[in-house]
């Protein structure tokens, strides 16, 4: 069992920056592929970006591509998500979630672990 959890949300204005991160305590955290996703009042729970096991490869949502960058330090059992340049389309509760095997989706059914959320809001 892998326990995530998130922080780093909160209320940032239009054009600002935030940085979340994702703890998950235990001694297989890089052996997992590591993904971010959120989901919008109303909405469902959309991708935004995930990482290989090693920090290699990094994919995006093209709607954050550009704006956002996910990264992860193995020895502290961490992953992040730098987001720069938020606009109010970017409100939503942002999720952690880690997959076995290594392999990344965009797929929120190929993820096996999800942390609780954390919000981030935008104002304009």
């Amino acid at each position: 069992q892998v326990q995530l959890t998130e922080s780093g949300g909160g209320l940032v204005q239009a054009g600002g920056s935030l940085r979340l991160s994702c703890a998950a305590p235990g001694r297989t955290f890089g052996s997992y592929a590591m993904a971010w996703f959120r989901q919008a009042p109303g909405k469902e729970r959309v991708f935004v970006a995930a990482i290989s096991t090693g920090g290699a490869n990094r994919y995006y949502a093209d709607s954050v591509r550009g704006r956002f960058t996910i990264s992860r330090e193995n020895t502290k059992n961490t992953v992040y998500l730098q987001m720069d340049s938020l606009t109010p389309e970017d409100t939503a509760a942002y999720y952690c979630a880690a997959r076995r095997g290594g392999a990344h989706s965009q797929s929120l059914s190929d993820y096996d672990y999800w942390g609780p959320g954390t919000q981030v809001t935008v104002s304009s």
